[in-house]
Parts: C-alpha cells; sequence; structure tokens
C-alpha cells in the first residue's frame, strides 16, 4: 500500500535533476508529480555517458517546467513537509550552484556543460 497519496506535496528525482511538486496520480510503478520547484538542475550532456564531453551528440538539459508534470518512479519520490520555494527563484539557485560546481571543474564536459547552462539561463530568465 502507497504511504503517499494524491495531493502530498513531495521531493521527485527525474533523471538527473530534483525537484519539489505535487502528487496528482499514483500509478502501479509511479506516481504523476506535478512540478512546484526546483532543488538540483539536470546535468547536461549524454545521460548514458555522464562527464564525457566525446559522445556523438552533446544534450542541453532543461530543468521542467513550472507545473509540468512527469512521471517518476515510486522509489525516487519522497515526502516533503517545509515551504514550497518559489519556481522562478529556486530554478535561479539551482542554476546558480551548478554554475559554480562547473566552474571549479576544467574538464571538457564541464566547460561544454557551462557553455549550455549559460544558453538555458538567456532562454529561462528573460
Amino acid at each position: 500500500m502507497d504511504s503517499l497519496k494524491v495531493g502530498d506535496t513531495v521531493t521527485a528525482i527525474y533523471k538527473t535533476g530534483k525537484y519539489i511538486g505535487e502528487i496528482t496520480a499514483i500509478r502501479p510503478e509511479h506516481y504523476l508529480v506535478k512540478v512546484l520547484a526546483v532543488i538540483k538542475h539536470p546535468m547536461q550532456g549524454d545521460l548514458h555517458h555522464p562527464k564525457d564531453a566525446a559522445v556523438s551528440f552533446f544534450h542541453e538539459r532543461r530543468a521542467l517546467a513550472f507545473r509540468e508534470q512527469t512521471n517518476v518512479p515510486k522509489k525516487m519520490v519522497k515526502p516533503f513537509d517545509e515551504e514550497v520555494p518559489d519556481y522562478v527563484g529556486s530554478l535561479k539557485a539551482a542554476v546558480g550552484l551548478l554554475k559554480e560546481e562547473l566552474t571549479r571543474d576544467s574538464s571538457e564536459w564541464a566547460q561544454q556543460s557551462l557553455r549550455n547552462i549559460n544558453q538555458l539561463e538567456k532562454d529561462y530568465f528573460k
């Protein structure tokens, strides 16, 4: 039996991003989660070759949008009982943290990731 229910506020890890959201549906293996805030911005590049710049296509990975809904495996969803931050403010904080981490890394992957994040930042905060 599920301990979480529709309407609960949760944290959800989706691919390499982490979000705060609300459960909107319960499925056999997943929760459908509506995104309300960003905790950790997704990593850039190829998910199957993490931190490798020498891939055929270096993916630009956007954070899930405000109120976007996504299926998250049940094991990746945990209760959240703090105040939910503003989406835009949380996205700015998550982008800032990722940029700090990337600037401390001199690898080609980090440099390409930083270029992606700088481009995403222009789009996010226009």
